[in-house]
């Protein structure tokens, strides 16, 4: 019996014959720290996800949002990402105490450009912090501050092949409930339409 052919990709020199080298300009826009360009693309913002790890490498990625610039710029190597009322799993947060290396990437709506960061993060409880980075009259509970050791603008293919921006490319929308979602993992009739009235009041009570 033949041996069956092995598909998979192990080595950078297999990859690299695959997907070819990068055009000598492109590692120049990998920074050190953050640019004019940078700074005024994150202070526009009102969304980002943060990618986490723990110590083992179990990964965890978590959208942040809030008015443009809720993301402040400290300095140009440092970001303070407020975390506000959630779920409590903590994934992202338990993560950064384990391993603080931390993935970042910033939108703006209608601009099919990214920002990405990478860098190291911790967790502050500085009430000077926390009150800079309020909302609705309510501080953060805390902090995630980002040393920033790598930042670069990712081009727009991936939001040009999606059309995200763009409502007439947009599928109906998605009517999801939480009730429904978790019903089946809870008890007693009714539980689907009572989730459901928690979510709401939380969506509109707890931002």
């Amino acid at each position: 019996m033949e041996n069956p052919v092995d598909y998979r990709i192990t080595t950078v020199e297999h990859l690299r014959t695959l997907m070819g080298e990068p055009h000598p300009a492109t590692p120049r826009k990998l920074l050190r720290a953050l640019d004019d360009l940078a700074v005024d693309f994150i202070r526009r913002a009102p969304f980002m996800v943060l990618g986490t790890a723990d110590a083992e490498g179990n990964q965890d990625v978590s959208p942040k949002g809030g008015a443009p610039g809720f993301v402040a710029v400290e300095d140009r190597h440092t970001l303070l990402i407020p975390d506000r009322k959630g779920n409590k799993l903590l994934f992202g947060l338990q993560n950064v105490l384990a391993n603080p290396h931390v993935g970042l990437i910033f939108m703006v709506p209608g601009t099919d450009e990214t920002l990405r960061v990478n860098g190291a993060a911790e967790l502050s409880v500085d009430p000077a912090i926390l009150s800079r980075l309020s909302s609705g009259g309510s501080p953060a509970q805390l902090a995630i501050r980002v040393h920033v050791r790598e930042c670069f603008f990712h081009c727009a293919k991936a939001l040009i092949r999606s059309q995200l921006w763009k409502p007439e490319s947009w599928s109906e929308k998605i009517r999801f409930s939480w009730g429904r979602y978790l019903a089946t993992r809870s008890d007693g009739e009714g539980a689907a339409e009572k989730i459901d009235r928690m979510v709401e009041l939380d969506y509109k009570n707890n931002l």
